[in-house]
């Protein structure tokens, strides 16, 4: 086991528990990078001013620097730093959270919803994209077209990406601006979401045009592994299905979070929880370690959906926390309900992780006879 094949492990935390008793912050000579795993490394290494989101000489992968989705992954909050991630976040953070829960409900409801296995993959990736769309003014056959492109350009953003999807990202990113010009061109068709990001927004359009492409895509894979990760816990523990489906959401992105690591670049040598690091060294954080420290959270192994003071470092912390928690939370729990209202059965369907470095996301597929 490693830090990485941990991911998408049936069961990581008893290795989270290991690493944490070696150290909250130590050098890992195979992976040749630092882990760290204690919930006071991690959130030393989240507030620490030289970890840096990027590494300064590749701010862009190198594999899709040359096409249009490395210009839209350059100016996107959550890949920068300093005022290139302060000012589009700021302006995003108070519209975000001041969305009208009932409409994201309608939103959800709206939509056609099958509990076979493609309607799962549907509901759980595309469904919650089509919803923020229709929040940002595309009418319902648009908010489906960003909803695949979106698919299309989120490929791209994981190390593990083919050529084949790399090229339809790039193709992906082309589409996804030209629809948002459109957008942007026509101030009848605002919503009272776009109307507040545009108010506060102090960068050009290209910058504000990334960072919507980029809410989209935050969508499409942090709403996929709450919705899946909760549905797996209610087939593991179906006494779960007659309880607060918000309740179950919220023990679930600190029990079994969709985003399990996330990594820092030092900037300048430094220390950080009383360890020495050097400049270029790679941080792969543990997000999800740190949630199970029993340091953050009294008997955090047991799942709890009355856990008093519940804290959780699933979306990050400090100035990279992210400002679409409480939507994503919303559009997810809504889709849950409306899965359960289905009378969704996990018995008729297999399931697996899908590959990836960092996301736990479950794919659901049918069971073959």
């Amino acid at each position: 086991m490693d830090p990485i094949i941990a991911v998408t492990h049936a069961d990581p935390y008893p290795y989270y528990a290991k690493l944490r008793s070696m150290g909250g912050l130590t050098f890992d000579p195979e992976l040749r990078l630092w882990v760290a795993s204690s919930a006071r490394a991690v959130c030393a290494v989240l507030a620490h001013a030289d970890c840096r989101v990027r590494p300064a000489l590749e701010p862009v992968p190198k594999a899709i620097a040359d096409g249009m989705a490395g210009q839209v992954f350059a100016q996107l909050m959550r890949m920068n730093d300093g005022e290139r991630q302060r000012c589009p976040r700021s302006a995003f953070e108070l519209p975000l959270g001041l969305i009208d829960q009932d409409e994201v409900r309608a939103r959800v409801n709206a939509r056609l919803l099958s509990t076979d296995a493609d309607g799962l993959y549907k509901a759980m990736f595309r469904g919650p994209v089509s919803v923020v769309a229709a929040l940002l003014g595309f009418s319902p056959a648009q908010s489906r077209t960003i909803s695949a492109l979106t698919a299309d350009f989120a490929a791209c953003l994981s190390p593990l990406s083919s050529d084949v999807q790399r090229a339809a990202a790039h193709a992906a990113a082309e589409q996804l601006r030209g629809q948002f010009i459109e957008l942007l061109a026509e101030p009848a068709a605002n919503s009272a979401l776009l109307a507040g990001i545009r108010q506060r927004f102090e960068g050009d359009e290209e910058n504000l045009i990334a960072n919507l492409i980029g809410l989209c895509s935050q969508t499409f894979e942090a709403c996929a592994g709450l919705i899946g990760n909760a549905l797996l816990a209610l087939h593991r523990q179906p006494e779960l299905r007659g309880e607060s489906v918000e309740a179950l959401l919220s023990e679930v992105q600190r029990f079994d979070p969709s985003v399990q690591n996330t990594r820092r670049f030092v900037a300048a040598s430094c220390e950080i929880d009383g360890v020495r690091v050097e400049a270029g060294a790679v941080i792969l954080v543990l997000l999800a370690s740190a949630n199970r420290d029993p340091a953050l959270n009294d008997n955090p192994d047991q799942f709890l959906l009355d856990r008093p003071h519940r804290r959780s470092l699933s979306f990050g912390s400090g100035r990279h926390q992210c400002p679409g928690q409480a939507l994503a939370m919303s559009i997810a729990s809504a889709t849950v309900k409306e899965m359960l209202t289905h009378g969704i059965e996990l018995e008729h369907l297999n399931w697996h992780y899908r590959p990836s470095l960092n996301g736990r996301i479950p794919l659901f597929t049918e069971v073959k006879h």
